[in-house]
């Protein structure tokens, strides 16, 4: 088993805030429509598919550490509780390192109830990987995780829920949806 015991290289932190910067200052600079949304030109939407690919691959590699948290603690509720921890100061850092600005006090009265559950549905989350990722492994834990996902997504897309665009089931979608659940079964089995 590999062991993480050195700390960052020299660097390695700067960079990845004058990253983090360099992101938030690019996506910054391309402007609103009149209904608030950004619009963003054709060239760039392949950093959002790059984020989105690092971001999905980083999922099993969360799974794994908090994994070892657990064993590590004994609970997997008191490992989720260490790795929001954790999360909480690393945003905590690029809040101020990054200088970005929070709204005002009273922009908080304005949001739906609903939208203060994320960080709740974040904490489940983080729980069950924990929890699944020792009894069915990293790629059938992300298998059904990601089959749950779409299923998800595919309800919120039709019916326009939670902030999404309203975006109609088509039969292509649900076979796409089909197949990833397929994948899943796959991934169990063998």
């Amino acid at each position: 088993m590999m062991a993480f015991s050195t700390p960052a290289p020299p660097g390695v932190i700067d960079a990845l805030v004058t990253a983090g910067r360099r992101f938030r200052i690019e996506w910054m600079r391309v402007p609103m429509d009149e209904t608030g949304k950004r619009r963003y030109p054709a060239g760039m939407k392949w950093m959002f598919v790059l984020f989105a690919l690092l971001a999905g691959a980083g999922m099993p590699l969360q799974a794994g550490i908090n994994l070892r948290l657990r064993h590590a603690l004994g609970e997997p509720v008191v490992a989720a509780l260490v790795s929001f921890a954790v999360g909480t100061v690393c945003l905590l850092a690029y809040v101020v390192a990054a200088r970005v600005e929070l709204p005002p006090a009273g922009v908080a009265a304005g949001v739906p109830w609903w939208a203060w559950t994320g960080g709740a549905l974040g904490a489940f989350f983080v729980f069950a990987t924990i929890v699944l990722a020792g009894q069915l492994g990293a790629a059938t834990t992300m298998a059904w995780l990601l089959a749950g996902q779409f299923l998800a997504a595919l309800i919120l897309d039709h019916f326009g829920l939670v902030s999404f665009a309203l975006r109609e089931v088509t039969w292509p979608r649900v076979a796409g949806v089909a197949l990833i659940i397929a994948g899943a079964v796959l991934v169990n089995k063998y």
